[in-house]
């Protein structure tokens, strides 16, 4: 499949942009760049060499938080939307279901973020909000994933967070990526029984780390 686009989905807090340098404002840009540039070089796009100073100056009306999300064509157009970003409020504690849905493992295109989100789709559709806040994917394995906009993490008390590789089929997220680079997360294969056992966490750069809890399984 060639019909999708590259996505970017940051967090810009105008509050820092008292700090000199390049992109400031956006939480984790140089996390985000780096992964927007390898998955363009990867799969065949074209990636303007303009693309801070543009992202900077879509978000420089902003005077709160805010969400940008970046659209990247193969061809190397780019669409910029800059929209409110509310944080959870302290101490939410997010519902998490199982998806019926499976992700498959051999799929190459899991591991970077595209508008290709048939199966996320899928899932979310699978629960209404009223009953879970996010849905958690398996491979075809029985392999617990990623969530359909987040990151899977769990706390099992060791002190270090444990989060799936991307060879069971999952998005390379920025959080991860910073979470395992920091080395407050490490790479392991995850069973249900594992995430039964321990506490859970979804995330993702725009929301952090949220706790969480498996319900209904």
């Amino acid at each position: 499949m060639t019909d999708f686009t590259l996505i970017e989905t940051m967090r810009y807090d105008p509050a820092m942009r008292q700090d000199i340098g390049i992109g400031t404002g956006f939480v984790r840009l140089r996390l985000h760049m780096a992964r927007l540039s390898r998955s363009a070089r990867r799969l065949g796009f074209v990636l303007p060499n303009d693309v801070v100073s543009r992202l900077e100056s879509a978000a420089l009306p902003a005077v709160a938080l805010s969400r940008v999300r970046l659209e990247l064509a193969r061809d190397g157009h780019l669409d910029i939307t800059v929209a409110p970003f509310i944080p959870h409020p302290q101490g939410t504690v997010w519902r998490v279901r199982i998806a019926k849905t499976r992700l498959a493992s051999t799929d190459p295109l899991l591991r970077y973020k595209t508008s290709r989100r048939e199966a996320y789709d899928a899932a979310r559709a699978e629960w209404p909000a009223a009953e879970a806040d996010e849905v958690l994917l398996l491979n075809e394995r029985g392999e617990p994933c990623e969530g359909t906009i987040t990151s899977l993490f769990l706390d099992d008390g060791t002190g270090v967070l444990k989060t799936p590789p991307i060879a069971c089929g999952l998005l390379a997220g920025v959080l991860r990526t910073e979470l395992i680079c920091a080395r407050r997360a490490r790479v392991e294969r995850l069973t249900l029984d594992a995430v039964r056992a321990s506490s859970l966490f979804m995330g993702n750069a725009l929301r952090g780390l949220i706790p969480a809890r498996l319900v209904g399984s």
